[in-house]
């Protein structure tokens, strides 16, 4: 098997495909989103989407726990889930932040251009 190894992030392309796949779907998204000031149980979580049945989120939870954008924890019957922001700043480290800093570069340039002429 082939794999695209980064140097600065460790992770291979089908782990961070994973990610993609699993940030591509809004409801995943938002699920993210209830998780960001604090964890929830996963009857929390069902408890916020109405129009979706337990298995449906559950099915939901496994493909942002496959990706590592959540981590469970298990305390008896209760299934305890965190996000785990760390996938999320490496795609922003590799992807985004390269491409952030050009933008910037070239507004601060234009800046300088315009109030050159004014």
């Amino acid at each position: 098997m082939l794999y695209f190894y980064n140097m600065s992030i460790g992770k291979t392309a089908t782990q961070q495909e994973a990610v993609f796949k699993a940030l591509a779907d809004y409801r995943r998204r938002e699920m993210l989103d209830l998780l960001k000031n604090r964890p929830l149980t996963t009857g929390d979580i069902c408890g916020h989407f109405k129009k979706l049945d337990r298995c449906t989120v559950m099915q939901h939870l496994g493909v942002l726990e496959r990706a590592e954008l959540i981590i469970v924890r298990r305390e008896g019957r209760i299934r305890w889930n965190y996000l785990n922001p760390l996938p999320i700043k490496e795609i922003y480290d590799r992807w985004i932040s390269g491409y952030a800093t050009h933008a910037i570069d070239i507004l601060t340039h234009m800046k300088h251009d315009l109030e050159g002429e004014g």
